[in-house]
């Protein structure tokens, strides 16, 4: 066939190498045909048209033009045109991956139906660009026998020849993609090396016509963003500077990036994840950073472009270039900000933030023993700081558990000795931190009261620009006019009640009042006012880690406080402990109590001795009473199963009958331990006379005695009776 121009001429003659081309197509074509049978004819044809991106689409119509003219081709090779379907769904999406393409999915579906002949594309790269999806194509084809076709021939996905060659068009098609997306990649990393590449920039700036970032140009934008700042570091946490904005209804101002209001400001209310935004972004300290994020396929989304991603550390970052923009604070600063946020993540590592509970060293402690930092834990009304890393790690029995009480009391009265030389700096301090913030919430006031007249005027204007004859348009306008008059009223209102409750100056006797509260900083410190929270982070201001190790399992706990500064303090304290026996002194106590029985006291005369001589009782009581002087006589003065048996009232005992004090002395357990046993059907016992009272008698012989023993020996705090049944179920007692 000869290809001629408008004058007639042979276009071999001005081009020789479009008719070479046009020719070597026009036989492929005709060699292509002998591969259609009538099996094909009587199933459709399928026209796919793609353009990678939206931009192409809309500006490459040429190519558009051209995937569209492949229907005239399937008319040529036999198809009726009305059995042509045209696939154009997939329209500005790439072609790397086919989730999220509905067009081709519908191809994969129809030719598994049995319902297509043959598949016409521009180019087989048009189908697909990732070898998995294009040889899964290939394999369907091939078991139903659908055709393929492209501007160089048809193709049989089932011949060998053609399937190779499908193969390497296939591989070639993806080795494209790559070579594509690094050539736009090292584009991008270049212009991002000069500091130019922006997508979209974050509140409180906007980008000038001359291509330059800048500070938004409204100062209200600006002190909402510099107040975030300022009240992080003050708080320091993410949802304390949530909660203050919120109570004053202070809200960010919002430039859309898209939409009818696109580069106007829009006051929204403030969320956790805008202000965590503003506190990680470091354009905020002025640099240029480019990378922050990475992404992971495992975590992408299909059809959700910005799933998968997750920030990197600064160290990672492809480009970090410092003071290149206007900054709200200091590169000293953000850095200090990223610190801040990363101790107050709930990890073991970290000192989290500041919590709601009564516990004020959540965080500071430090196991002395593995190095671990110990967790809070309440039980009830009761608090503790336990030690977690051997139970969690190796399934063994805690470290250390020590009372919060007592570690509190003590690191608060430390605290409060260190800060009452400054009492009168305090209140200085405190004075002028309150003038400040009342001066930041009357500007804020006062902007707002300044955007609400600048509306009012400006509804104002364009109602009496309007014609008056136009009541359509000034009908709306006079709405809104209305509409800004309220909205003035209302913040005028809210304005006086502000200045009502909280004046910008202080008054003479709030300034004294601030003093007396400054001398008087116990008092300050132990006020229902004052929550956990706040003590936990002067704490936090003014120590830096508590270093814990009790002494070998006894009453006795080393404290070490390591200050803000690089001072370290040593100090002991004494817990509450379980039992007698875990008291360091208790063998000289135990011998003290023995001598002064022998020389007649009464318990209640050795009980007050004891306290004179400053002997610490377990548990959680103050000072020794009587009572537990005599406990502490009934273990220590025991008698053995041979005592026993000569003893005057054990003679109206059977074999293996018990008073319940007598076999507690003889296995050494405690007599309201058995006693409580005794109520839980753990033990067999009745009620019996000894002299003028009575008392009771348990019933163990050798083997129940045995139990007992186990029984007493399994960990306390364990569940016996659901963990151990073979334990608590005592044995029949014979006739």
């Amino acid at each position: 066939m000869t290809v001629v121009d408008a004058s007639g001429t042979p276009a071999s003659l001005l081009n020789p190498v479009v008719e070479r081309r046009s020719l070597e197509n026009d036989d492929a074509i005709c060699h292509g045909r002998q591969k259609i049978e009538s099996r094909h004819i009587e199933r459709m044809a399928i026209v796919y048209v793609r353009q990678s991106d939206p931009q192409q689409v809309s500006r490459h119509r040429e190519s558009t033009a051209l995937q569209y003219g492949l229907v005239d081709q399937a008319v040529r090779l036999g198809w009726p045109r009305e059995r042509v379907l045209v696939i154009d769904d997939d329209q500005g999406l790439s072609g790397q991956h086919a989730d999220g393409r509905l067009g081709f999915q519908r191809i994969m579906a129809e030719v598994a139906m049995n319902h297509v002949g043959i598949i016409l594309g521009r180019e087989m790269s048009r189908l697909a660009r990732s070898c998995k999806d294009w040889y899964q194509l290939l394999e369907v084809c091939g078991l139903f026998g659908t055709m393929l076709s492209d501007q160089d021939g048809i193709y049989d996905p089932a011949a060998y020849h053609d399937r190779l060659l499908l193969g390497l068009t296939g591989i070639m098609s993806e080795a494209e993609l790559h070579v594509m997306r690094g050539r736009l990649h090292a584009g991008l990393m270049n212009k991002a090396r000069r500091g130019e590449l922006f997508t979209l920039l974050p509140l409180g700036y906007v980008r000038l016509p001359t291509g330059e970032v800048a500070l938004d140009p409204d100062e209200q934008v600006q002190a909402v963003v510099r107040l975030v700042f300022e009240k992080f570091d003050e708080l320091g946490s993410v949802h304390g500077v949530l909660r203050y904005m919120a109570k004053h209804n202070i809200r960010f101002g919002i430039r859309p990036h898209k939409g009818l209001n696109r580069g106007s400001v829009e006051w929204r209310r403030p969320n956790q994840t805008t202000i965590r935004d503003v506190l990680h972004h470091p354009l905020y300290a002025g640099a240029y950073v480019y990378g922050r994020r990475k992404t992971d396929p495992r975590r992408k989304v299909p059809g959700r472009p910005a799933t998968g991603r997750s920030n990197r550390p600064p160290e990672e970052w492809a480009v970090l270039l410092k003071d290149r923009h206007p900054a709200y604070i200091t590169w000293e600063q953000f850095e200090s900000n990223q610190r801040k946020l990363a101790e107050n993540r709930a990890r073991s590592e970290s000192l989290g933030a500041p919590r709601e509970g009564p516990s004020l060293l959540g965080g500071l402690l430090v196991c002395g023993k593995c190095g671990a930092r110990m967790v809070v834990k309440y039980a009830g009304k009761k608090l503790y700081y336990l030690c977690r890393r051997q139970w969690e790690h190796y399934g063994q029995d805690p470290c250390q558990k020590v009372a919060g009480q007592v570690l509190d009391d003590l690191v608060s009265h430390q605290a409060l000795r260190v800060l009452e030389p400054a009492s009168l700096e305090l209140s200085l301090a405190a004075a002028d931190d309150i003038e400040r913030e009342r001066a930041r919430l009357a500007q804020h006031w006062m902007q707002r009261r300044e955007r609400a007249r600048y509306e009012v005027e400006r509804a104002a204007r364009q109602y009496h620009a309007v014609e008056p004859e136009n009541r359509l348009v000034a009908r709306e306008l006079e709405r809104n006019w209305e509409q800004a008059l309220l909205e003035h009223r209302r913040i005028e209102e809210d304005f006086e009640r502000f200045q009502r409750s909280q004046p910008t100056s202080l008054t003479e006797t709030d300034r004294k009042l601030i003093e007396s509260l400054a001398k008087q900083i116990p008092e300050l410190w132990n006020s229902p006012a004052v929550t956990p929270p706040e003590r936990q982070v002067i704490l936090r201001h003014l120590i830096d880690r508590i270093v814990v190790e009790v002494q070998e399992n006894t009453e006795i706990v080393d404290v070490t406080i390591q200050w803000a500064g690089g001072f370290s303090s040593q100090h002991q304290v004494v817990r509450p402990v379980r039992r007698y026996e875990q008291l360091r002194d208790f063998d000289r106590l135990k011998r003290k109590i023995l001598e002064l029985r022998q020389a007649g006291w009464k318990s209640r005369d050795i009980a007050q001795q004891l306290n004179q001589e400053r002997f610490r009782p377990p548990r959680r009581a103050k000072q020794y009473n009587a009572v537990m002087v005599r406990q502490i006589l009934s273990r220590s003065i025991r008698t053995t199963p041979n005592d026993r048996k000569t003893a005057a009232p054990s003679k109206a005992l059977g074999p293996d009958e018990w008073f319940l004090r007598d076999l507690g002395r003889a296995m050494g357990i405690p007599g309201e331990t058995l006693y409580g046993w005794l109520h839980r059907g753990w033990v067999t016992g009745w009620r019996a006379l000894r002299g003028r009272c009575s008392q009771w008698v348990v019933w163990a012989d050798s083997d129940e005695r045995d139990r007992l023993r186990r029984l007493r020996a399994w960990p306390p705090g364990k569940s016996k009776a659901e963990q151990a049944p073979e334990l608590t179920i005592p044995k029949t007692r014979p006739r």
